[in-house]
Order: structure tokens, then C-alpha cells, then sequence
């Protein structure tokens, strides 16, 4: 869907401030409540004499390696004396800005926000150094209004945030079906109506959309509300892979603290070995973290759906980066990027290989 200059300068204006109005609204995330998992190991040491490392995620259960690695301790275990600790954020521009500030130095976040900031920055504030979650967005809708794909057409639809992942997925399958949407403004030929997760479920109760392009579990709980899965964001990519979640670095911390980033990067891969060998005891686990950050664990009507439709791994699916930058840009909400050097997966490979496993592609897009 062409757009012009004009309209692409006010997207990426209005994009610019989400991360000033997501902190006026809620800081730089909720601290994760210590419940004596990330206890420090009798006799651990320091690594490189740090005290202690700052971890971001979303309470999404596409963030799952985050949950469980805390709610088990996997990061703690593997950072000895260097403490774990954890900040919980509700959308990618705030964990960003956090990152920039410094208030975090490692997180788990959407692909979207990993692309702004790191444009934005001109390359310079973060580095994707892994893979977390692949799948888990679906379009749910009212089946009463909508009982099939062209149905949509004239509804309203909610995403959780203008240029984020699932906003900028939602705009370019409008494209790709004909129809045009002004990406600034949601209007057009289907009202798309940037919505918190937290508050989608009883926007749709009410009425006041038809259906949501969203993630776990908001869109179990959409299901659960009556609503009927319409499509699965997965079946739109090769092999039903696509990127959902990263783990990002800032660049100065990488260059500083190589071992910590290390550490952290093996406790991420002895908790995704450890999800997908025990599926229901880590489903369980992620609940029990969601519980601890936010006062209220998810219905098994919720997240078992939920859960059965993430993939949790290692590969940060590269080539599929570049595929969701290519549709911000066709959206208009992004000029075309230059990603070269978003990536630095040496550590996760040193790691993966030292493991026994498969190592991991960067798509041409490594830190040279």
C-alpha cells in the first residue's frame, strides 16, 4: 500500500513519542516480585564482578523463555553471584527507552520495536543476540458479524499499539487483500483501532470492536469471550514460522560484559531445552510467574489454547526480520531500513555448539 512522504513522516513522528507517552503512563515497566527462585547459589561468584543484571519482559506468554527462566531460576543458576533482576513492561517502546536509559540491559521483546530502535538509533543502542518464540498471533473476531476473510472488510479491528508487530502484520494483510487503510489514523476500508491487550477482551464484550489481530494470550481470552479464530498469523509464512519474540542487548553492555550477556544466553537455552522436554510443567511455571508479576494467573480455558500454539526456540528466524521490515515500510509506517549489524549471534552459537545443538543463521544482517 503506497504512502507518502508526508504520511510516512507522521507515522514515524507519532511512533517517535509512543515511548515518551508509554512512560508517562507507566514508567519503565513493574518490578518481578522475588519469590526466592533467583536466590544466589551458596559459594556462586560474580561474573566479571558485576553485581547484577537487568532483565526485561512482557507479561505474554510469547515471552515465555522469560517466565520460566526466572520463575525456575535457569538465569540465575547460570549468572552464580551476579543477581538477577527483573522488570515487566507492557509494550516494546517503553522496554526501548529503558534500554537506552540504561534501566535495563538485557530483554525479551517483539520484533517491531527491535527494528524502530534500532533504526532510530542509527544502529547504535542494541544488538538481537537471540531467538525466543515463534507464532502465537491470531485474528479473532465476532463470529456473529464476521464468518469469513472478506467479512472484515468494514469492521473494526484492534491491535495493541500503532508500528507494533502485531499492528504492523494486521496493516499489511489489509494491503494484501485490496483494501486500504490510512496506517496513522486506523481509518479506511476496515477501522483498525490500536487497543491495550489488557483492555481488548472487554472492548469486544462491549462491542466496540468486532475482533483483534493480537497475541497469547489475548487471544485465547478473546475465544474464551465467545470469539471465533478467523486466521493464525502462522499460516501466512513459509514452514508456519515466523519471528514473535528477540532477545536484545544493549550494545554497550554487550561490549562490556561479554560473560554476563553469555550467562544469561545459557540460561535461555537450558530454559527452552527444558519447556519443550516438560510442555505442561512449564506451562504451569509460566503461569505461575504471570501470577507473581501481575496478581492473577490465566484460566486453563486460556492458556492452554495459548500455549499450544507458540514455538519456543533458539533461532531468532532472521530472514523473517527483514520480511515484517519490508511490511512496515509497505504499511508506510517505516522508511526502508538499514538492518545491517542488527544481529551479533556469536555468544547464542558458542553457546548452541558447546550444547550439541544446531547453530543459528543471521540472514546476512550480522555485526561485522
Amino acid at each position: 500500500m503506497p504512502a507518502n512522504r508526508s504520511a510516512v513522516k507522521r507515522s514515524l513522528a507519532l511512533i517517535a513519542a509512543l515511548p515518551l507517552l508509554t512512560l508517562a503512563a507507566c514508567g519503565y515497566g513493574s518490578d518481578s516480585k522475588d519469590e526466592g527462585t533467583s536466590k544466589v547459589a551458596a559459594g556462586a561468584e560474580k561474573i566479571d564482578g558485576l553485581d547484577s543484571v537487568k532483565i526485561g519482559y512482557f507479561g505474554n506468554l510469547t515471552h515465555a523463555t522469560a517466565l520460566v527462566g526466572n520463575q525456575k531460576g535457569f538465569f540465575q543458576k547460570q549468572l552464580g553471584a551476579t543477581k538477577a533482576e527483573y522488570a515487566v513492561f507492557n509494550a516494546g517502546p517503553s522496554e526501548i527507552e529503558a534500554l537506552n536509559s540504561g534501566s535495563i540491559d538485557i530483554g525479551w521483546i517483539g520484533p517491531s520495536p527491535s527494528i524502530n530502535g534500532y533504526t532510530k538509533s542509527k544502529g547504535t543502542n542494541l544488538r538481537i543476540i537471540g531467538g525466543s518464540a515463534s507464532g502465537g498471533v491470531k485474528l479473532v473476531v465476532n463470529p456473529d458479524k464476521i464468518k469469513s476473510l472478506k467479512d472484515v472488510k468494514g469492521k473494526k479491528i484492534a491491535t495493541p499499539q500503532l508500528g507494533n508487530t502485531q499492528d504492523v502484520a494486521l496493516l499489511n494483510w489489509i494491503a494484501d487483500q485490496g483494501w486500504k487503510v490510512d496506517a496513522d489514523s486506523g481509518k479506511g476500508d476496515v477501522s483498525v483501532v490500536r487497543t491495550d491487550n489488557k483492555v481488548t477482551p472487554d472492548a469486544y464484550k462491549n462491542g466496540s470492536i468486532d475482533g483483534a489481530w493480537v497475541p497469547e494470550p489475548t487471544a485465547s481470552k478473546l475465544v474464551a469471550e465467545g470469539g471465533k479464530v478467523l486466521l493464525d498469523e502462522a499460516d501466512l509464512w513459509p514452514d508456519n514460522k515466523f519471528v514473535i519474540t528477540n532477545i536484545i542487548v544493549s550494545q554497550k553492555f554487550l561490549k562490556a560484559h561479554p560473560d554476563v550477556v553469555e550467562a544469561v544466553l545459557k540460561g535461555s537455552v537450558e530454559t527452552n531445552k527444558w519447556i519443550n522436554a516438560n510442555p505442561d510443567e512449564a506451562k504451569a511455571s509460566a503461569n505461575a510467574q504471570l501470577k507473581i508479576d501481575s496478581g492473577k494467573e490465566l484460566p486453563a480455558a486460556v492458556i492452554d489454547p495459548a500455549w499450544k500454539s507458540i514455538q519456543i526456540l533458539n533461532d531468532p528466524l532472521a530472514s523473517t526480520l527483514s520480511t515484517e521490515a519490508d511490511h512496515a515500510v509497505k504499511a508506510g509506517l517505516l522508511e526502508k531500513p538499514d538492518l545491517d549489524g542488527i544481529y551479533d549471534l556469536t555468544l547464542l552459537n558458542k553457546v548452541l555448539e558447546a550444547e550439541g545443538e544446531s547453530t543459528v543463521d543471521d540472514a546476512g544482517l550480522g555485526a561485522k
